[in-house]
């Protein structure tokens, strides 16, 4: 089913954007947004699963991301742009409600347009990472200047730690890296790309097939968009908005994802901090979830989305 999936582009604030598709034209639209290293690909087991139980199954690849077009000015994009890019998506595509689904900063895009939004959206569920307001993006500011996000955040220092490997070999390696349940923290004479050998395997649910695919399209659209958004533009001001949100909610938490070991991180989902921003979230633990839990566990992964849309219609 998975050659079912058809690839379509949108003009959209004057960016031609691409989305994958499967699924009825009048059948409940299922929004599904990546993180990093990733594309629409990344959704191919949960797009097929949902198309198949009468849902209709979109990923777009944000700007300058995958097939999407590379924005004039790659380094002045924010979230915001990504919001934008997602209203007029659904616009154009006369979608006036929908579920959302995010993984990894694809939540922070889910939560951004949900606050800003709340009327265009059915439900979401968040892999990766929670849902947040703005005024909690950066948990992660306690950590060691090793860290990956501080060293990304810095302009030209992931660029050089990247040029020196072909795309393929740096998705590779971030694969590798956020696979594991280990914070990723370069020791000071390291690049981040450092802390990956040559010789570690990929995980055993990624093939290389998996990787050629997200290879040959970052080969396409480089990193600039990529180190911009999400991590040169974590701070958001979102004046006045509630950051309450009364939607029925699902999140979906590896417990081997690395994110989960971020500063207060473990409190504000295990303790129910988040609840206090969303009173309707249910919670779901995968003992043996990595932060790429949809692909590494795909069938549970689809039951659970499947069991939220059906009980959310």
């Amino acid at each position: 089913m998975e050659n079912k999936i058809e690839h379509k582009y949108v003009q959209v604030n004057g960016l031609k954007i691409h989305y994958a598709e499967i699924g009825n034209d009048s059948s409940p639209a299922v929004v599904f947004l990546h993180g990093f290293p990733e594309i629409w690909y990344s959704w191919r087991h949960q797009m097929i699963a949902v198309a198949a139980e009468g849902f209709r199954a979109i990923a777009p690849d944000y700007r300058g991301y995958g097939l999407s077009e590379i924005p004039p000015h790659p380094d002045k994009t924010n979230f915001l742009d990504l919001i934008s890019d997602l209203a007029a998506l659904l616009n154009a595509l006369k979608l006036p409600k929908i579920f959302l689904v995010g993984k990894d900063f694809g939540s922070v895009v889910l939560s951004l347009f949900t606050l800003l939004h709340q009327e265009r959206v059915l439900g979401f569920v968040t892999l990766g990472a929670p849902f947040r307001p703005p005024q909690l993006m950066g948990l992660e500011s306690d950590l060691p200047e090793g860290f990956y996000i501080k060293r990304w955040k810095e302009p030209g220092r992931a660029e050089a730690d990247f040029d020196r490997f072909h795309p393929k070999t740096v998705v590779r390696n971030v694969y590798i890296m956020f696979s594991k349940e280990e914070v990723p923290i370069a020791g000071p004479d390291q690049e981040v790309m450092d802390l990956v050998r040559a010789s570690d395997p990929l995980p055993p649910w990624f093939s290389e097939e998996d990787l050629t695919v997200y290879g040959d399209l970052y080969t396409k659209s480089g990193f600039k968009t990529a180190l911009q958004v999400p991590y040169r533009s974590l701070h958001v001001e979102l004046s006045s908005v509630n950051p309450v949100v009364n939607l029925p909610a699902l999140s979906i938490v590896g417990l081997k994802d690395y994110t989960f070991k971020f500063p207060g991180m473990e409190d504000y989902v295990k303790n129910g901090i988040v609840k206090s921003f969303v009173p309707n979230l249910d919670i779901i633990f995968l003992p043996q979830g990595s932060h790429f839990v949809q692909e590494q566990l795909p069938d549970e992964v689809n039951s659970l989305i499947l069991r939220f849309l059906k009980n959310s219609i």
